[in-house]
Protein backbone atom coordinates (compact mmCIF):
# COMPACT_ATOMS: atom_id res chain seq x y z
CA UNK A 1 0.00 0.00 0.00
CA UNK A 2 2.84 2.42 0.91
CA UNK A 3 4.61 1.64 -2.35
CA UNK A 4 1.44 2.47 -4.29
CA UNK A 5 1.07 5.79 -2.48
CA UNK A 6 4.69 6.76 -3.03
CA UNK A 7 4.53 5.52 -6.63
CA UNK A 8 1.52 7.73 -7.33
CA UNK A 9 3.34 10.74 -5.88
CA UNK A 10 6.51 10.03 -7.87
CA UNK A 11 4.53 9.61 -11.09
CA UNK A 12 3.10 13.10 -10.64
CA UNK A 13 6.67 14.50 -10.48
CA UNK A 14 7.91 12.68 -13.60
CA UNK A 15 9.22 15.15 -16.19
CA UNK A 16 7.02 15.89 -19.19
CA UNK A 17 10.09 17.25 -20.95
CA UNK A 18 13.80 17.00 -20.17
CA UNK A 19 16.94 17.89 -22.12
CA UNK A 20 20.56 18.31 -21.04
CA UNK A 21 21.91 18.72 -24.61
CA UNK A 22 24.51 15.95 -24.13
CA UNK A 23 23.32 14.08 -27.25
CA UNK A 24 23.39 17.18 -29.48
CA UNK A 25 26.26 17.74 -31.92
CA UNK A 26 28.74 20.39 -30.83
CA UNK A 27 28.77 23.39 -33.15
CA UNK A 28 28.52 27.11 -33.73
CA UNK A 29 25.28 28.67 -35.01
CA UNK A 30 23.44 25.38 -34.51
CA UNK A 31 20.03 24.81 -36.06
CA UNK A 32 19.47 21.08 -35.39
CA UNK A 33 18.70 19.80 -31.88
CA UNK A 34 17.68 16.35 -30.64
CA UNK A 35 15.17 17.74 -28.13
CA UNK A 36 12.88 19.44 -30.65
CA UNK A 37 14.24 22.96 -30.10
CA UNK A 38 14.06 25.76 -32.65
CA UNK A 39 16.11 28.93 -33.05
CA UNK A 40 14.76 32.11 -34.64
CA UNK A 41 15.91 35.69 -35.03
CA UNK A 42 19.58 34.89 -34.43
CA UNK A 43 21.82 32.04 -33.35
CA UNK A 44 22.91 29.84 -30.44
CA UNK A 45 25.94 27.55 -30.07
CA UNK A 46 26.17 24.01 -28.64
CA UNK A 47 29.39 23.99 -26.62
CA UNK A 48 31.03 22.01 -23.81
CA UNK A 49 32.61 18.59 -23.44
CA UNK A 50 34.68 17.21 -24.94
CA UNK A 51 36.82 20.35 -25.17
CA UNK A 52 34.72 22.51 -27.52
CA UNK A 53 34.62 25.84 -25.66
CA UNK A 54 34.07 23.89 -22.44
CA UNK A 55 33.75 27.00 -20.29
CA UNK A 56 32.23 25.26 -17.25
CA UNK A 57 33.90 21.82 -17.15
CA UNK A 58 31.98 18.89 -15.68
CA UNK A 59 28.61 19.84 -17.16
CA UNK A 60 28.65 17.96 -20.47
CA UNK A 61 27.22 19.97 -23.35
CA UNK A 62 25.22 23.16 -22.97
CA UNK A 63 23.87 26.09 -24.99
CA UNK A 64 25.58 29.47 -25.45
CA UNK A 65 22.45 31.61 -25.84
CA UNK A 66 24.25 34.32 -27.86
CA UNK A 67 25.62 32.25 -30.77
CA UNK A 68 28.40 33.46 -33.04
CA UNK A 69 26.72 36.08 -35.23
CA UNK A 70 26.38 39.05 -32.82
CA UNK A 71 22.63 38.39 -32.73
CA UNK A 72 21.24 36.16 -29.98
CA UNK A 73 18.55 33.76 -31.12
CA UNK A 74 15.24 32.90 -29.50
CA UNK A 75 15.79 29.33 -28.28
CA UNK A 76 12.32 27.78 -28.03
CA UNK A 77 10.36 24.59 -27.49
CA UNK A 78 6.83 23.58 -26.44
CA UNK A 79 4.85 20.99 -24.49
CA UNK A 80 1.22 19.90 -24.34
CA UNK A 81 -0.62 21.17 -21.27
CA UNK A 82 -4.02 20.58 -19.66
CA UNK A 83 -6.29 23.46 -18.65
CA UNK A 84 -5.97 24.37 -14.96
CA UNK A 85 -2.80 22.35 -14.30
CA UNK A 86 0.34 24.10 -13.05
CA UNK A 87 3.68 23.31 -14.66
CA UNK A 88 7.22 24.06 -13.50
CA UNK A 89 9.96 24.93 -16.00
CA UNK A 90 13.29 24.23 -14.33
CA UNK A 91 16.61 25.15 -15.96
CA UNK A 92 20.26 25.86 -15.17
CA UNK A 93 21.85 29.15 -16.19
CA UNK A 94 25.49 30.23 -15.91
CA UNK A 95 27.36 33.40 -16.83
CA UNK A 96 29.34 33.59 -20.07
CA UNK A 97 32.72 32.77 -18.42
CA UNK A 98 34.53 34.94 -20.97
CA UNK A 99 34.94 38.25 -19.08
CA UNK A 100 32.11 39.80 -21.12
CA UNK A 101 30.26 41.38 -18.19
CA UNK A 102 26.79 40.61 -16.85
CA UNK A 103 24.40 38.37 -18.78
CA UNK A 104 20.66 38.98 -18.89
CA UNK A 105 18.28 36.27 -20.10
CA UNK A 106 14.53 36.58 -20.60
CA UNK A 107 12.68 33.32 -20.03
CA UNK A 108 9.10 32.91 -21.27
CA UNK A 109 6.73 30.10 -20.31
CA UNK A 110 3.15 30.29 -21.54
CA UNK A 111 1.89 33.77 -20.62
CA UNK A 112 4.57 34.31 -17.97
CA UNK A 113 8.08 35.63 -18.22
CA UNK A 114 10.99 36.36 -15.95
CA UNK A 115 14.35 38.07 -16.49
CA UNK A 116 17.51 36.66 -14.90
CA UNK A 117 20.81 38.54 -14.60
CA UNK A 118 24.05 36.71 -13.88
CA UNK A 119 27.66 37.74 -13.36
CA UNK A 120 29.95 36.56 -16.14
CA UNK A 121 31.72 34.29 -13.62
CA UNK A 122 28.53 32.73 -12.20
CA UNK A 123 28.45 28.93 -12.26
CA UNK A 124 25.34 26.97 -13.18
CA UNK A 125 22.39 27.77 -10.91
CA UNK A 126 18.95 26.19 -11.05
CA UNK A 127 15.92 28.45 -11.58
CA UNK A 128 12.21 27.63 -11.84
CA UNK A 129 9.35 29.43 -13.58
CA UNK A 130 5.77 28.21 -13.04
CA UNK A 131 2.82 28.46 -15.43
CA UNK A 132 -0.83 27.54 -14.84
CA UNK A 133 -2.47 26.51 -18.10
CA UNK A 134 -5.45 28.58 -19.23
CA UNK A 135 -6.36 26.08 -21.93
CA UNK A 136 -5.50 22.63 -23.23
CA UNK A 137 -2.93 22.32 -26.03
CA UNK A 138 0.62 23.38 -26.85
CA UNK A 139 2.38 26.02 -24.78
CA UNK A 140 5.79 27.39 -25.61
CA UNK A 141 8.83 28.17 -23.48
CA UNK A 142 11.85 30.13 -24.65
CA UNK A 143 15.19 31.58 -23.62
CA UNK A 144 16.46 34.87 -25.06
CA UNK A 145 19.87 36.30 -24.20
CA UNK A 146 19.76 40.10 -24.18
CA UNK A 147 23.37 40.48 -25.41
CA UNK A 148 24.77 40.82 -28.87
CA UNK A 149 28.45 40.09 -28.37
CA UNK A 150 28.76 36.36 -29.17
CA UNK A 151 29.30 35.65 -25.47
CA UNK A 152 25.96 34.77 -23.94
CA UNK A 153 24.68 33.15 -20.81
CA UNK A 154 24.92 29.36 -20.76
CA UNK A 155 21.83 27.09 -20.54
CA UNK A 156 21.68 23.46 -19.41
CA UNK A 157 19.32 20.86 -17.88
CA UNK A 158 15.88 22.11 -18.97
CA UNK A 159 12.96 20.19 -17.43
CA UNK A 160 9.19 20.68 -17.34
CA UNK A 161 7.11 18.85 -14.73
CA UNK A 162 3.48 18.99 -13.67
CA UNK A 163 3.13 20.44 -10.18
CA UNK A 164 0.97 18.18 -8.00
CA UNK A 165 -2.17 19.86 -6.72
CA UNK A 166 -2.55 20.34 -2.94
CA UNK A 167 -5.25 17.64 -2.91
CA UNK A 168 -2.62 15.12 -4.04
CA UNK A 169 -0.50 15.89 -0.99
CA UNK A 170 -3.59 15.64 1.23
CA UNK A 171 -4.39 12.20 -0.16
CA UNK A 172 -0.78 11.11 0.33
CA UNK A 173 -0.76 12.28 3.96
CA UNK A 174 -4.16 10.65 4.57
CA UNK A 175 -2.86 7.37 3.15
CA UNK A 176 0.25 7.51 5.32
CA UNK A 177 -1.88 8.19 8.41
CA UNK A 178 -4.04 5.18 7.53
CA UNK A 179 -0.92 3.03 7.21
CA UNK A 180 0.18 4.23 10.66
CA UNK A 181 -3.16 3.22 12.18
CA UNK A 182 -3.00 -0.23 10.55
CA UNK A 183 0.60 -0.75 11.74
CA UNK A 184 -0.30 0.29 15.29
CA UNK A 185 -3.27 -2.12 15.39
CA UNK A 186 -1.06 -4.98 14.18
CA UNK A 187 1.45 -4.30 16.97
CA UNK A 188 -1.32 -4.18 19.60
CA UNK A 189 -3.11 -7.27 18.32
Amino acid sequence: MAAALFGASAAQAAPLFSDNFDTDTLGLNSIAFNGGWSVSGGTVDIIGAPGFFDLVPGNGRYIDLDGSTNKAGIFANSINVVNGMTYALSFDLAGNHRAAGMDTVMVNFGSGSQTYTLADTAGFQTFTLNYTATGTGKVGFSFIDQGADQKGALLDRVTVTAVPEPETYGMLLGGLALLGVVARRRRQG
